[in-house]
């Protein structure tokens, strides 16, 4: 599916401009510049997207709407239909979410001696850590130091990240890099054998780790490598649908659904690991989404109502380049290190209108506001709207893009000589579960590590943060659960008792008990077949 011939006028512009456009200096924006572009663009402005939460740690929130019905929902099971005094299984540390936080969480905690075990919505290593393109950024050259990343992503989370979460994720930077490499990953290197680092917006120095724009495949292909060889037991197509407490109130374990013989599984454990990933497949504000299918908020959910609390929840990071044509891949996520590269973002004329290395919140708004307000974007045969990433501008681009040069193929789009027609797409979100540096929550025995964790990334993250953040804070939340295990008794009962006060709530709200969550899966179905059925 080659691009449509209305789109040859706007092809053409941005061909003829590409010369004059590779000797133009697109100035950075002035701090009071970036900011009204923020503020009168971005979708977590919008008002009417947003909802105040009415119940819990964090009631009178500013939230995205889909999350707020998601967290002030029923749960999907009646907790006296399970008998809770015989678990199915006992351990020491159970594990929720098998990507990248999880599996680093779950190999660190068995290399303490802990008996593990990982639950999973979907497949081991179904997770966004697979999906991720461009790379994972660590100060390990010389000219680079934690100090210097420290600065950039508090400036990039807009100075409202928690300091000692940055300062935790920095530090612990290149022991990471070189902890994946013993495990056999195999990261890009120069010519001269040292390692090859890429440039991204938000980031002063050249920091991004990468395996071409195949970094999380390589990085889920050596985790799940080593899971399997250490025999980590690992409960696939079972998602977490709430959480259990002890008589003193601390986790001590959780239900999870079988989705293969749809019964419940209730699992006993000293501590309990929130790696569950993040929200995208809600589908906040109507946009397309990079996010994998299980995506739907269910560690925030579940968290939540047993009482722990949330951060930065009014703040969803759009990437500012998600595929928009062809339409199989709306909303597939384009790496960031192609605009580091040189590809330009430009509208249907064919002119530059932001510097692609401003932050990704600024980029994604300069699109939003070519398309909505200024009239400069291109519009699809099905009325989906979006600018360019003249990726041409690239040298090698198919060699060091092959994923994605291979993706656009198929559709007889060849990105050597077209450019990629893109709009905002939800990416991450940005906060989550408040954790400290040891990664616990306020709920006494949950830890959270990953996408659905908060603090470290402020109202903004940069480029190639996430795919540290997840084995920084995996590896501590296993290593502080390490500790919590060996010193805590195994608990004498479970209790869902929490769930009796939280429906109680919610009836004094008026909430329809249909409302349940977590939604274990995005439903997909158009209103006309619903209606129909």
């Amino acid at each position: 599916m080659a691009y449509p011939s209305h789109f040859d006028e706007t092809l053409n512009l941005v061909k003829d401009t590409r010369r004059f456009r590779k000797k133009q200096e697109m100035k950075r924006l002035a701090d009071a510049e970036r900011r009204d572009l923020i503020e009168s663009y971005h979708p977590d402005y919008r008002a009417e997207g947003m909802e105040l939460l009415r119940i819990g740690s964090n009631r009178g929130d500013r939230v995205p709407g889909e999350l707020a019905k998601a967290l002030e929902s029923y749960s999907i099971f009646e907790a006296g239909r399970l008998n809770l005094s015989a678990p199915d299984y006992i351990t020491d540390i159970l594990i929720v979410g098998g990507g990248g936080a999880g599996c680093a969480a779950a190999l660190t905690a068995r290399e303490g001696g802990a008996e593990v075990l990982m639950a999973t919505k979907l497949r081991l290593g179904d997770a966004n850590t697979l999906m991720a393109e461009g790379g994972m950024c660590s100060p390990v050259r010389p000219e680079d130091s934690p100090y210097l990343h420290f600065i950039d992503t508090i400036g990039g989370g807009h100075y409202t990240n928690i300091p000692e979460l940055v300062k935790a994720l920095v530090m612990d930077g290149p022991e990471i890099a070189s902890w994946l490499m013993s495990l056999g990953v195999m990261f890009d290197y120069e010519a001269d054998g040292s390692l090859k680092v890429n440039h991204c917006g938000g980031h002063s120095r050249k920091r991004m780790l990468s395996c071409k724009d195949l970094t999380g495949l390589e990085l889920m292909r050596v985790l799940r490598d080593e899971m399997r060889d250490r025999e980590i037991p690992c409960l696939e197509f079972s998602p977490v649908v709430d959480l259990l407490l002890d008589e003193k109130g601390s986790c001590a374990g959780a239900v999870l659904y079988n989705m293969d013989t749809a019964e419940f599984t209730v699992v006993k454990a000293k501590a309990v690991i929130m790696a569950s990933g993040g929200i995208g497949r809600l589908h906040i504000q109507g946009f397309p989404t990079t996010n994998h299918y299980g995506a739907t908020a269910d560690g925030l959910v579940v968290a939540y109502r047993a009482g722990a609390e949330m951060v930065h929840m009014d703040s969803i990071q759009y990437h500012p380049t998600g595929t928009v044509w062809p339409e199989q891949l709306l909303g597939q996520l384009i790496t960031e290190v192609m605009r580091g590269h040189g590809a330009h973002l430009v509208n249907a004329s064919g002119e530059r209108f932001i510097n692609e290395l401003e932050c990704r919140d600024t980029c994604a708004s300069a699109c939003i506001r070519e398309c909505s307000e200024r009239g400069n974007g291109v519009i699809t045969p099905t009325g989906f709207e979006g600018v360019w990433l003249d990726t041409p501008l690239i040298p090698d681009i198919k060699n060091h893009f092959v994923g994605i040069y291979q993706r656009f193929k198929k559709y007889d789009i060849d990105i050597q000589q077209e450019p990629i027609l893109v709009y905002p797409t939800q990416h991450y979100q940005n906060g989550g579960l408040l954790i400290n540096q040891h990664a616990e929550t306020s709920l006494p025995g949950l830890f959270a590590a990953g996408e659905v964790a908060g603090g470290i990334q402020g109202k903004n993250r940069l480029a190639g943060n996430s795919l540290l953040d997840i084995f920084v804070y995996g590896r501590r939340a296993a290593r502080r659960a390490l500790i919590s295990s060996s010193e805590a008794a195994a608990p004498e009962g479970l209790s869902a008792q929490h769930l009796h006060s939280w429906h109680e709530k919610l009836k004094e709200l008026g909430i329809p008990l249909t409302q349940q969550a977590p939604v274990l899966l995005p439903d997909y179905t158009p209103e006309e077949v619903k209606k129909e059925g």
